[in-house]
């Protein structure tokens, strides 16, 4: 019997997780047969994701009914609808995350898209929804922009897990990182044990080539389409790898610590001309993860080709990000650009959902 292709992804070490969540994939047994068959060891939500999965059905409507006579906001309600998600998810998950001793297995929940650039508001719903979901292998999710480091340190200070999402710059993923170590020496310092605590940083990739693409050809730079969000994630992993090793790290290490690990997001190919795994198949490698839309787990299911490839080529990225720069294309510029963009593209759904949940409210 042949060997699935994406539970071979994990033989080299790197997680795949499912970057999609809803009512039915849980109960109908599909997010259960992606865990046993294919390997699946965790699930990333967005606020996007859960727009369309409560307003394209009717599976959450018993639920918000129940909800309509409390004095929840339509946010408050929203985020009983997904910590209910989350649990079920998490709960399917015990399983990897056991097995893993803690090190995966984990479902992510991000807080309100809204919060972006508050810090203090950020910190305390981290908090909030680590309590309310109440599941040891959960990660909640907080953007990494500029206001968000303190609130990565802070949280991880407190022993929250934390899945940093929206990183397309090699800059910003170094100050994550920072924040990540920085937190677990806080936790350390206040008398408390950090084995426990795990993380992930996410680093947004085809994204990167939708915006810079249509750049290259007035560059003379047409040959480097699709390579500079890959070229960036090998470059990010160089990083990772200064980090994650050294004195200041042991010194966590020997009290338990879990590195960051990096994990590859918008994994999807928005070009057509380029092959629909081409983001998966290229960044395969040790101590990663790499979230995954249904749709993309089902193509490399199909044709994906399984082989250690994070660590190829990498004078070819070096060389790619240099010509990018002498061409005269600024990618922290760009970077910053998508991270606004970002931050936009998930207030507008979590908008949409929240006006869908007053609607269903008057029908009651």
């Amino acid at each position: 019997m042949e060997t699935n292709r994406v539970k071979q992804i994990h033989s080299f070490g790197q997680s795949i997780w499912l970057d999609f969540i809803d009512r039915a994939i849980i109960a109908n047994g599909k997010l259960k047969s992606l865990i046993d068959d294919d390997g699946v060891r965790g699930v990333t939500s967005n606020p996007a994701i859960f727009e369309k999965a409560i307003t394209s059905s009717s599976d959450y409507d018993d639920q918000i009914r129940s909800l309509v006579e409390t004095d929840k906001s339509n946010e408050e309600l929203f985020f009983e609808l997904a910590i209910t998600d989350i649990q079920n998810a998490a709960d399917l998950f015990k399983g990897v995350y056991d097995e893993a001793n803690g090190g995966d297995g984990f479902v992510s929940l991000e807080v309100s898209p809204f919060l972006a650039l508050d810090t203090e508001g950020t910190i305390k719903q981290a908090a909030e929804l680590w309590k309310e979901v109440d599941r040891k292998n959960v990660m909640i999710k907080i953007p990494g922009t500029q206001p968000g480091l303190a609130a990565i340190r802070q949280s991880i200070a407190k022993g929250i897990n934390i899945n940093v999402t929206l990183l397309f710059g090699l800059p910003r993923y170094e100050a994550v990182a920072e924040a990540y170590i920085s937190g677990l020496e806080d936790h350390l310092a206040a008398g408390h044990s950090i084995g426990h605590i795990a993380s992930v940083a996410s680093f947004f990739l085809s994204r990167i080539d939708v915006l810079v693409d249509p750049m290259l050809d007035e560059k003379g730079l047409g040959d480097l389409k699709g390579e500079i969000a890959i070229a960036s994630a090998k470059k990010a992993y160089e990083i990772y790898k200064r980090i994650f090793s050294g004195e200041r790290w042991e010194k966590l290490a020997a009290q338990g610590a879990k590195p960051q690990r990096l994990l590859w997001a918008s994994t999807s190919s928005k070009n057509p001309a380029f092959r629909d795994v081409k983001y998966v198949e290229a960044l395969i490698g040790p101590d990663t993860v790499d979230t995954v839309p249904l749709e993309t787990i089902e193509a490399f299911r199909d044709h994906g080709n399984a082989a250690n490839t994070l660590e190829d080529d990498l004078d070819k990225a070096t060389e790619a990000l240099d010509r990018l720069k002498a061409g005269g294309i600024d990618i922290d510029k760009i970077t910053q650009q998508l991270e606004d963009e970002g931050i936009e593209k998930f207030n507008k759904p979590f908008e949409k959902l929240l006006n869908a949940i007053e609607d269903q409210k008057s029908k009651v």
